[in-house]
């Protein structure tokens, strides 16, 4: 049985400036993960996911390959890393009034495998505090698009 986990978000910003918070390797270091990311279909990257000792996290590389980019609207792609295997990020922007609206989606979690579960649980508790930094940096950077 396969999971995802969806998120739904408005930014009070155009979707060129939400845009910036996510297609830059700099910019997806201060809200995710350090990382080599490039905008470009077929290009494979890694995040460095830092250990947390305190609960017995060792840390871990995430391999990823950009499957689509359509900038500003459509960023996807593969996530794998400890127990995820096969599955996929998805950032769709769209515009919303003055702002944007953000369709996240972590899709591909097998909860019958190993560890299935608990791949899938905390990836939701992950990615609920990396979106909310997220918010924060569109929020604030002085990069962004007006």
């Amino acid at each position: 049985m396969s999971e995802t986990i969806h998120r739904e978000m408005v930014f009070p910003k155009p979707p060129e400036a939400v845009w910036k918070s996510l297609a830059s390797s700099a910019a997806l270091s201060e809200w995710l993960y350090p990382n080599d990311f490039k905008p470009r279909v077929g290009h494979r990257f890694t995040f460095e996911v830092p250990p947390k000792p305190e609960v017995g996290f060792g840390g871990l590389s995430v391999q990823c390959e950009v499957l689509k980019c359509d900038e500003p609207n459509l960023l996807v792609f593969s996530w794998e890393g400890g127990a995820l295997v096969g599955t996929q990020v998805s950032f769709k922007l769209e515009p919303e009034g003055d702002g944007t609206r953000l369709l996240f989606e972590h899709s591909g979690f097998n909860v019958a495998k190993p560890f299935g579960k608990q791949a899938l649980r905390g990836a939701r508790q992950g990615w609920s505090a990396m979106l909310s930094k997220l918010a924060e940096i569109v929020a604030v950077d002085k990069r962004q698009a007006r």
